[in-house]
């Protein structure tokens, strides 16, 4: 597809539609990270209300502290994701949504509506080191 092909598929992308999407993916991401602190909280209130863990296996403390481990790494991915979301409507607010930003060429408009966040093109190649 050639730059002004591109262009003019840009021009015809929606802004407003792309920030209600996001908003959106917004809203639940952020339901799904107050739930995360939810269970976290749940987690760690149950075990001070126990008496001891002397009595517990220890197999059951390795569950326990594996499950509270795969909790913090859910946590982190959506804190990623909600960054990333962001991040996509402060490009909206800025113009620059829709732009690659390693090469400065319009994204395809499919890619925008697979992945509203995306920064750059499929073919894009990072410089080294990012």
């Amino acid at each position: 597809m050639s730059i002004l092909a591109r262009l003019d598929s840009l021009q015809r992308m929606d802004p407003e539609e792309a920030r209600k999407r996001l908003e959106a993916e917004k809203r639940r991401v952020a339901g799904l990270i107050r739930e995360v602190h939810g269970e976290l909280d749940d987690e760690t209130e149950s075990g001070d209300e126990e008496l001891s863990n002397y009595d517990q296996h220890p197999a059951d403390s390795g569950t326990d502290t594996f499950e509270r481990e795969k909790d913090l790494g859910i946590l982190d991915d959506l804190e990623a994701e909600l960054a990333e979301i962001e991040a996509a409507i402060e490009r909206i607010e800025n113009g620059t949504y829709g732009v690659d930003e390693v090469t400065g060429a319009p994204i395809d408009e499919a890619r925008l509506e697979a992945i509203p966040v995306a920064r750059t093109n499929v073919d894009t190649e990072r410089p080294p080191g990012e």
